[in-house]
């Protein structure tokens, strides 16, 4: 069992919402993560977290493939039902979906994109699968809306107010502390801001 306190902690963890979608055979399924990220700056790389008792989980295993729809601040309704078990509704909620075209991957309707990841690697947790996959196709759709965020301590958020005042920037502070120090502030060797 999880301490508590760690437990209310990691719940401060805000993250995007998506609905991660597979087909094989003939069944589509589909599921609400806040646990999808990109991985790497070199290559379109993204890694979901999916348990494998989700009925979608056996179906991305098998096809190798699955989809992930980022979903806008207004589609609220559309990641609380994928948070159940598609069971427990009986599938009732097509509305919500598309359909690839070749793939027959499930795809949120209206979404600010969606993406066609091809699993490349496994790794296997204490209670979830992690699958890292290459982004091989994006469909852009509403790129300007606020994201959907989630977190299991504040629940269902819209992205909101910028966290920096306009004209302010930390860096070009930082690299005048530098200059004054006596250290070169030249361009950055590698480029990469993580």
């Amino acid at each position: 069992m999880i301490d508590p306190v760690l437990k209310r902690s990691l719940g401060q963890m805000i993250k995007g919402v998506e609905v991660v979608g597979a087909h094989h055979e003939g069944v589509s399924r589909a599921f609400c993560s806040h646990w999808v990220t990109q991985v790497s700056f070199e290559e379109p790389i993204v890694m979901s977290s999916v348990s494998p008792k989700h009925d979608t989980y056996p179906l991305m295993v098998a096809s190798g493939q699955f989809s992930v729809s980022i979903l806008a601040g207004d589609q609220v309704d559309v990641g609380q039902y994928f948070s159940y078990p598609g069971r427990k509704f009986r599938y009732i909620a097509d509305e919500y979906l598309d359909e690839l075209p070749g793939s027959r991957l499930p795809v949120v309707r209206n979404c600010i994109a969606w993406l066609r990841c091809e699993i490349f690697q496994q790794m296997t947790m204490v209670d979830h699968e992690l699958l890292f996959a290459r982004v091989v196709e994006v469909g852009p759709g509403r790129l300007k809306e606020p994201p959907l965020l989630y977190s299991s301590r504040l629940g269902w958020r819209i992205t909101g107010d910028k966290a920096r005042e306009p004209g302010t920037s930390v860096r070009d502070a930082l690299l005048e502390r530098l200059a004054a120090a006596g250290f070169d502030a030249g361009p950055d060797d590698d480029g990469d801001d993580a």
